[in-house]
């Protein structure tokens, strides 16, 4: 990945143009081009507005931009402080999310609530496990993956630990909320996401040493994207990156509580203070800043999904940030761009789901008597094996997609053999719930022995 272009330093252009009595056409600038928080990297390539040279242009938006820019309690690592500010993509943004991620989720159809929450919630819990930490080298698929997760065994490798790491971190922040962040529980929470992951068991949990020297590649180990503070000063940096997440509201200054969970992201990837699952930490403590804040859908969304689709825009927001006078503003627009697209899947998930919810419902209305013996698991459970015959339910795989107890998944289970929709085999010390082959004409037999 190439580097972006480090943009004209902004007092040399003032500078020069004060000299050639050109200061006037830089006032009145916009800090964004047709929508856009364009760095000069990309800026130089566009034709500057009334005929100014790139460079002009350039000092006409940064000047634009420092009335709308914010120094946070965090510095880069020469001291220097981070900053953002709120042009109107990101105002933009924001309320879109507020609308979407704190209230309701605005269907025809309560998809989520009720009884099918928990299992939407376990669907988006391995996806983000899974995405996290492939993100970060895992190489297992998705449907292993997921079988894994859902049955219950053992990891078999360093790939699949890494994904059960996730998953269980994740299902901890569910747990965590409502607790204030400290660099003991985010040390903690590194130490769960690495657990038997490492080359260096002793890595987990703790802060990458002096000895340990890091600096973030790009995809082909050539060069170099971004050197991190020195170990020595990372406690210190943690201390006051906790602080900063447990700001309240009413100080200054002030910083929406979706714009705190991205820079909480943000920190955490740029101090790189462990020597390795840095990615899979920055993501777990965004959604745990989020949750704190009341932002109840995002345990339904998965960011790590959209950011592995493009991991080279995510990079290039740190760098943009980097090479810019530290104006987070760039990370922050991708960042809320991601929420933005994570929330319109959910939505095509939940309207999908829905449908096929539907089309077993429908083929059950057929059969009367044999739908009203059965629950909305058995249900959910029917629609799934309808579309994938022969695939193996388990009671723990059963247990985990409801977040029920071991007797409630079992229950459901044999009563669906009992009516001759499931087939019971054993598997080793336990059993496993098949759909037949022909689960659809099982279904419409009985319907057709209900006429």
């Amino acid at each position: 990945m190439q580097i972006p272009l480090t943009p004209p330093k902004l007092d040399d252009l003032l500078a020069k143009a004060v000299r050639a009595n050109s200061f006037a056409r830089l006032v009145g600038g916009e800090p964004t081009h047709k929508g856009v928080y364009l760095h000069w990297d990309e800026l130089r390539h566009r034709t500057p507005p009334g005929g100014l040279t790139p460079e002009q242009w350039w000092a006409a938006t940064k000047l634009a931009r420092q009335g709308l820019l914010k120094a946070l309690p965090l510095s880069d690592r020469d001291g220097r402080p981070i900053r953002f500010a709120m042009p109107d993509p990101v105002l933009r943004a924001l309320h879109n999310i507020d609308r979407q991620a704190a209230g309701a989720i605005a269907m025809a159809d309560p998809a989520v609530s009720g009884d099918d929450r928990d299992r939407y919630l376990v669907s988006s819990l391995i996806e983000e496990a899974i995405t996290s930490s492939q993100l970060e080298g895992a190489a297992t698929t998705r449907e292993e993956a997921k079988k894994m997760l859902r049955s219950g065994r053992s990891p078999r490798d360093r790939s699949e630990r890494m994904i059960l790491n996730n998953y269980q971190v994740m299902e901890q922040i569910r747990e965590l909320k409502q607790e204030p962040f400290t660099p003991e529980r985010v040390l903690e929470l590194h130490r769960a996401v690495t657990d038997g992951t490492l080359d260096d068991g002793d890595a987990a949990g703790r802060f990458r040493r002096p000895s340990e020297r890091i600096s973030v590649m790009d995809a082909t180990h050539t060069t170099v994207l971004h050197q991190p503070p020195p170990a020595e000063g990372l406690p210190e940096r943690l201390e006051r990156l906790c602080a900063f997440a447990n700001q309240a509201l009413g100080e200054q200054p002030f910083v929406h509580p979706v714009i705190r969970a991205v820079l909480i992201h943000f920190m955490l990837g740029y101090d790189h203070p462990f020597v390795d699952g840095n990615g899979r930490t920055a993501r777990a403590l965004f959604y745990w800043s989020m949750a704190r804040s009341g932002y109840w859908l995002m345990e339904y969304l998965s960011i790590s999904r959209l950011i592995k689709q493009a991991p080279a825009r995510y990079a290039r927001a740190y760098l943009h940030t980097e090479t810019d006078d530290n104006d987070a503003t760039y990370f922050i627009l991708h960042q809320l761009a991601v929420i933005e697209q994570a929330i319109a899947a959910l939505h095509q998930y939940l309207a999908r789901k829905i449908a096929e919810q539907r089309s077993a419902e429908h083929l059950l209305r057929r059969a009367p008597r044999l739908a009203e013996g059965l629950n909305h698991r058995q249900i959910a459970l029917l629609s799934h094996a309808l579309r994938h015959p022969g695939h193996a339910y388990t009671v723990m795989s059963h247990q985990r997609s409801h977040q029920i107890v071991t007797q409630t998944a079992r229950t459901d289970l044999l009563k669906l053999v009992e009516l001759g929709l499931l087939e019971q085999r054993r598997r080793g010390r336990a059993f496993a719930f098949i759909a037949p082959p022909d689960i659809g004409e099982r279904i419409e037999a009985q319907a057709a022995r209900g006429r």
